[in-house]
């Protein structure tokens, strides 16, 4: 197959990116159109995705443990809506490589036209790694298992939190999350026991149907991950993950509605949503250890607005539940329904009463309150005084942030920096001790700030994440 140049094949990719016409002659001569490939049989060595080539997944694809997939920057990668489910997975032993650039992201997507995407027509993107969760005997990853196509994927047993998966860095994932079963969605993106040695950064999920960032034990680290329109929950983590995550942004404007039969509307999405151990495996109930212990720092979730959602549950800026632990320092939690955060259970104010559980330095505004409070769950609260959790006044996300428009076409509309004499361009924790300094390493830094984005530095999402509804 002839190949380009690495520079043509970089300025084709961004010509589709952009939604110019393939071929289409702009008075500097005709410019090639892209390939195209179709992958339908798992990838059992070594092979590249190259960016003058777009590429369909058809049906459940795997990459074999010993294998590495390179994906150039600039590449669109569709999942077939036609074949339902199609879905990428990294398999345990196997890696990705996948480095796109800010001017080149790497691009997941539908196969559908440009305006007639939707959420659920294609599976996502699942790395399953050696890392370890909290849950023994054999369990199967969500939406596997369904019959010979899609064979069960087990990502119990792993012994290795440093492993190694590979890299993501400017990637985003679209319209994902097909439900292979009733219940049963895939997410954007799914980390099964995944590793500290893979490294995760600039990377969006984009109107997904379930979670977009779905965490299931492991210990891998990420920076700079945005989340826009979620169907479910926006960052979703459990099974005694341990990773350490800084630079969240998530940002609800809608309900999220599926294509015909790929799943269901959700009735409980969150910002956040962390547990524990919960189901089959948990030796010890949500009790069961390595807690669900991540260190979240610079976090900026912002909800959708009233009567957005409908119905009792949901509408939770952090939920923190089943046993999670975890420190969460320097956010901010902006037009939550019902309340910006939820210690939802005993065994979670356990972890809390034990240091497992920090909430530090987070700036709370227009909630329906600070705390979930009643209900028929036992819920907890923290000293807000001690750990400097603030309730704001500002009713509107323009007295919080620089821009924040309801439906945003482009990164360069949203600017989650402070907006002139916000409260929260200051009141963050600059320096961890004790515990949270341990966990942050050298990897997570504090700052003087609370959110996502730094005051004195360029907008870090602004040029390669999309905002498209379909």
């Amino acid at each position: 197959m002839r190949r380009y140049p690495t520079q043509l094949r970089l300025a084709v990719a961004a010509a589709v990116l952009a939604g110019a016409a393939c071929g289409e002659d702009n008075g500097t001569g005709p410019t090639p159109g892209p390939q195209a490939a179709v992958i339908s049989a798992n990838i059992t060595a070594n092979r590249t995705l190259y960016a003058d080539t777009v590429y369909t997944i058809s049906g459940f694809i795997s990459v074999g443990n010993g294998a590495t997939l390179t994906i150039q920057p600039g590449t669109v990668i569709q999942g077939d809506y036609n074949v339902l489910g199609s879905s990428l997975f990294i398999l345990r032993g196997a890696k990705i490589d996948a480095q796109g650039t800010s001017a080149a992201p790497i691009v997941f997507t539908s196969s559908r036209p440009v305006g007639q995407r939707q959420a659920g027509d294609w599976g996502g993107l699942i790395i399953v790694g050696n890392g370890i969760i909290n849950r023994t005997g054999t369990i199967q990853l969500e939406g596997t298992g369904t019959g010979a196509s899609n064979p069960a994927i087990n990502y119990s047993g792993g012994t290795d939190n440093a492993d190694d998966s590979g890299t993501l860095r400017y990637v985003r994932v679209e319209f994902a999350g097909y439900a292979t079963a009733a219940d049963a969605e895939l997410n954007t993106f799914t980390f099964a026991a995944v590793g500290s040695g893979t490294e995760l950064e600039y990377l969006q999920a984009l109107s997904g149907l379930d979670d977009s960032y779905e965490f299931f034990g492991g210990a891998v680290d990420a920076k700079h991950l945005v989340s826009y329109d979620a169907g479910d929950d926006h960052f979703d983590m459990s099974e005694g993950y341990v990773g350490r995550l800084q630079y969240l942004i998530a940002y609800q404007t809608r309900q999220i509605i599926p294509r015909t039969g790929a799943g269901n509307v959700s009735a409980d999405p969150q910002g956040i949503e962390n547990d524990g151990c919960n189901g089959a495996g948990c030796a010890n109930g949500q009790n069961t250890t390595p807690y669900t212990i991540p260190l979240v720092a610079n976090f900026t979730l912002v909800g959708p607005a009233d009567g957005v959602f409908s119905g009792t549950s949901g509408g939770i800026g952090m939920m923190l539940r089943r046993g999670t632990g975890g420190y969460y320092v320097n956010g901010v939690l902006a037009r939550w329904e019902r309340a910006g955060i939820s210690l939802r259970d005993q065994s979670t104010i356990d972890r809390s009463n034990a240091g497992d559980l920090l909430v530090r330095n987070v700036h709370v505004a227009d909630v329906g309150a600070t705390f979930q409070t009643g209900g028929s769950s036992v819920q907890g609260t923290l000293d807000t005084t001690t750990n400097s959790i603030v309730a704001g006044t500002e009713t509107a996300l323009t007295q919080l942030f620089a821009a924040a428009p309801t439906s945003p076409t482009s990164g360069a509309q949203l600017d989650w920096t402070p907006a002139t004499s916000a409260s929260i361009a200051t009141g963050g924790l600059a320096t961890f001790t004790g515990a949270v300094a341990t966990k942050a390493g050298t990897y997570v830094t504090g700052t003087v700030y609370r959110g996502a984005a730094d005051p004195a530095s360029a907008d870090w999402w602004a040029g390669w994440t999309n905002y498209a509804d379909n």
